[in-house]
């Protein structure tokens, strides 16, 4: 029985595995082992390198594009400075030919009153020349007008006074202003305030041939000028010797 369960533990269900392998000389398992490893290290070398020369690896391309895009924007800002410089140059010229054209333009505006002024002097002249006999010694207004000025509220009016050839004394006397106006939707008639003047709106003139006058009013804003009234009084009369009203010229 013994020798059967020994059988059985060498040759049986139980009994220990076999492994089989065949026999390989150690420089062979060697040589294989060299051969792999500098396949594996050349393929190593080799991705590694290629992977270097792409440009987001390449550490020299990189610095030559860092490189190239320091050079360009040097020049943006070199470009941007010479830009700069003549936007101020040419912003100095564009302010000098305003100004230029202003003065010419207000040049312009004051030679053509001028002109309108020796207009209105050559007719004035032309007209005391032809003036009647009649009315040689009396005074009348040559020129009577009424603006609007630049300002709200603001009028500018101007008249000629003109006295006869016969009249041998200096005419002394005072003018009188009234205004014809609307305010609060209502018509007024009031003296009007002159500066450096009584309020009453009356000052004096005195003149030998002819008188020119040219003033400015101010009424409040929510008045609406349309017209101006003047009275001439001789000095030691109360009564007017010309009276003569022009409405708002537009």
């Amino acid at each position: 029985m013994e020798i059967i369960k020994r059988i059985k533990r060498e040759f049986g269900v139980f009994a220990p595995r076999v492994t089989v392998r065949p026999h390989i000389p150690w420089y062979f398992r060697w040589l294989v082992i060299v051969v792999f490893t500098t396949f594996v290290l050349g393929l190593s070398w080799i991705m590694f390198d290629a992977g270097r020369k792409f440009p987001s690896f390449d550490k020299n391309a990189i610095s030559h594009e860092l490189d190239q895009l320091s050079d360009f924007s040097t020049r943006l800002k070199r470009d941007n400075e010479k830009l700069r410089t003549q936007v101020t140059g040419l912003e100095r010229q564009l302010q000098m030919d305003r100004a230029t054209r202003e003065d010419i333009a207000e040049q312009v505006k004051v030679l053509g009153n001028e002109n309108i002024y020796l207009k209105e002097d050559l007719a004035f002249f032309q007209n005391l020349a032809t003036s009647n006999e009649k009315d040689a010694e009396n005074i009348s207004i040559y020129h009577f007008k009424l603006k609007q000025g630049k300002s709200p509220g603001e009028y500018r009016y101007s008249l000629i006074l003109l006295l006869g050839r016969q009249h041998t004394n200096d005419f002394q006397g005072k003018l009188a202003f009234t205004i014809n106006l609307w305010q609060n939707d209502k018509k007024a008639v009031m003296p009007m305030p002159l500066p450096n003047e009584d309020s009453s709106g009356v000052f004096s003139v005195s003149f030998k041939f002819y008188h020119r006058v040219e003033r400015t009013f101010k009424v409040p804003s929510d008045t609406v000028v349309e017209g101006l009234q003047v009275q001439v009084f001789e000095n030691g009369t109360t009564e007017a010797k010309l009276t003569q009203a022009v409405d708002l010229s537009l």
